[in-house]
């Protein structure tokens, strides 16, 4: 192992001391046609002897003694090569312009969706994701856990690892059949379609039913569909639908039903946010390759076998909507949700919306047409509307409500012990973002700009936050993609908080000083000018608007940032918002720095990184425009 890590670093070594391999050797190497990020890897792989993409076979010690050679092993070579260690940042050394190179990582992201060899797949997201986080611009905070609180009297309610909760088999002690929930405030979109929010995902999947969904074990299981057959290669699946599905009216739902839905929202003209999901698809966007060939079969082609296309069938884009009650809207055109705006709409799943007092009550009743009635206990949901901590909390202690989604910040140390405070797993990074188009970087290069967000994650006392903030032992994060997330080839993206990390979420800690003054050079490079206290200079001042939605625990993450920052006199701000004007601003791009959260949609690292393709409706930080 010794010799062949020393001839590994040797080789390295002979590519920075010799002339006659310049980085010219990174010019067009793959022969696409354009001098990239991948030609630099390239040139780094036959550096240190891995043979061409084609095919040879890694020669690597077991770097990480995982019982594998694989790409990772390079990885730590190569870091070790530099002078790094394990957990020293690599961001910067991909770094695209974010407004006029991010193009190039919009291909990168096609490539990645085309591409039928897993564990080339796997490199590439890994790329991919070395050039997300090089522009700092994403600062991830911890990875996500989700609480909620519960009567002890109330069985049957389960998460999802992507937060959605199912209500459907819940039952209640003593007989009684309506349950009363909190998840959030006045939903923005109930179109599962258009919908891009954790509770109304959670509204979405207890009134629709896709192809498929998931068990009380996390297990991706047949919903709507009876069965689902592939081709050989792949990229054909036919799906055949359960007989007699019914629409919350009564009438047929058939496989037209869902080659309507599936085009509609992947459509242009729909600009739905998850649109993107379906660009895996051949014809995407607008002819898309789904026909119904009769009443209960569904065929679908791919342009490339999709390791998570169940899970994909499970999502609410992909749920069915009626053509008849969508378009018979008079607004449809300019308002495509408007169809669903108030209580009555059509819908296939569990439950149908009765009631709806705007901003304050929700009433679901019991949809005896669900092909899976018989198995529903609860014939009523009562939602109460609100995102205030305290007024949830002190309904939830008083009894008038059964379930709520969230807890004060400063009541989690008390109810840890309880039983009636859940602690669940999820896939997910809760986050702040950056909007690279903001005018805080007026006049800076695309460097200096990426220095001045580094500068201001490295200041982030994440290890305060998880433990006095959050308190139900989230993970400080070194990444946006989480741990645990499958990498659609039999193994995990990311196992290990070290693994693959961006910088040291533990520094500021472990190392303040050292970590205060490599964010005061940062800055330095980035043009500000500090006094003899070590703080900005009144000459070039930082000041930065937070903006953030009404919760506890977000304003208090809010003002711990404000606080970690103020050490070298930048001053920020804390703006809180309604929830449906926060998401609109955001999506907007109308904010400095921004409170965000991404629970995936599957367990598949593609889900955290296709989001930030330019034409996204999740690209919060604006990339590529």
């Amino acid at each position: 192992m010794k010799k062949k890590i020393l001839s590994s670093l040797l080789a390295v070594c002979l590519l920075f001391s010799f002339p006659m391999l310049p980085f010219a050797a990174a010019y067009d190497i793959d022969g696409d046609g354009q001098t990239a990020a991948s030609d630099a890897r390239l040139t780094l792989r036959y550096a240190i002897g891995l043979e061409d993409e084609s095919g040879g076979a890694f020669w690597l010690a077991d770097a990480d003694s995982d019982g594998y050679i694989t790409a990772q092993d390079a990885r730590l070579i190569l870091r070790a090569a530099l002078g790094m260690d394990e957990a020293s940042s690599v961001a910067g050394t991909l770094m695209l312009d974010p407004k006029t190179e991010w193009y190039r990582y919009d291909n990168l992201i096609s490539q990645i969706k085309s591409e039928t060899d897993y564990a080339k797949r796997v490199e590439l997201m890994h790329e991919a994701e070395d050039i997300l986080m090089s522009t700092w611009c994403i600062l991830p905070i911890y990875y996500y856990n989700d609480i909620y609180l519960q009567k002890s009297y109330v069985s049957g309610i389960y998460s999802s690892a992507y937060a959605t909760k199912y209500f459907m088999y819940a039952k209640l002690a003593g007989g009684r059949r309506t349950l009363r929930i909190n998840l959030a405030s006045e939903p923005d979109f109930l179109d599962p379609a258009l919908n891009s929010s954790v509770d109304g995902a959670c509204l979405a999947a207890n009134s629709f039913s896709g192809l498929y969904t998931y068990d009380e074990y996390g297990k991706c299981v047949p919903a709507c569909a009876e069965s689902c057959s592939v081709s050989s290669d792949g990229l054909k699946y036919t799906v055949k639908l359960k007989r007699g599905l019914r629409w919350s009216d009564g009438s047929s739902l058939t496989a037209a039903d869902f080659e309507y839905s599936w085009k509609r929202a992947a459509s242009e003209e729909t600009a739905a946010d998850y649109g993107y999901m379906f660009s895996g698809f051949k014809g995407y966007p607008n002819k898309l390759a789904v026909h119904a060939k009769d009443g209960v079969t569904l065929e679908f082609e791919l342009e490339a076998p999709c390791p998570f296309m169940e899970d994909l069938m499970a999502f609410p884009t992909f749920y069915p909507v009626k053509r008849q009650a969508v378009e018979s809207y008079p607004f449809y055109r300019s308002n495509p949700g408007g169809w669903c705006e108030e209580a009555g709409f059509v819908s296939n799943g569990a439950f149908v919306c009765t009631g709806w007092s705007h901003d304050y009550s929700m009433t679901y009743e019991k949809n005896p047409y669900w092909y899976d009635a018989d198995s529903v206990e609860v014939e009523k949901l009562e939602f109460m509307l609100s995102v205030d901590d305290n007024s949830i909390y002190s309904a939830f202690n008083a009894g008038y409500i059964d379930f709520a989604d969230s807890a004060p910040t400063y009541e989690i140390k008390n109810l840890i012990d309880n039983p009636e405070l859940h602690i669940v797993d999820e896939l997910g990074t809760y986050y702040c973002a950056f909007n690279q188009r903001s005018s805080l970087f007026n006049g800076k290069t695309a460097q200096q700009a990426a220095d001045m967000r580094h500068a201001f994650s490295i200041l982030i006392d994440r290890e305060y936050i998880c433990e006095n903030i959050g308190q139900t032992g989230q993970v400080a994060a070194s990444s946006f993609i989480p741990l645990g997330m499958a990498d659609g080839n039999g193994g995990v993206f990311k196992a290990d908080p070290d693994d693959n990390a961006y910088y040291d979420p533990h520094s500021i800690v472990g190392s303040y000083e050292k970590t205060v003054s490599e964010a005061r050079e940062l800055l330095k490079r980035a043009g500000y000018r500090f006094g003899a206290d070590g703080k900005l200079s009144p000459e070039t001042p930082i000041w930065i608007e937070y903006l953030t939605n009404w919760s506890t625990g977000h304003v208090a993450i809010a003002q711990a940032i404000q606080q970690d920052l103020s050490v070298l006199g930048i001053e920020m701000t804390i703006t809180q918002l309604d929830w449906n004007v926060f998401l609109e601003e955001r999506k907007q791009g109308n904010f400095d720095i921004a409170r965000e959260g991404w629970i995936a949609d599957f367990n598949d690292p593609i889900n955290m990184l296709e989001m930030w393709v330019t034409y996204s409706g999740n690209n919060d930080c604006q990339f590529g425009r």
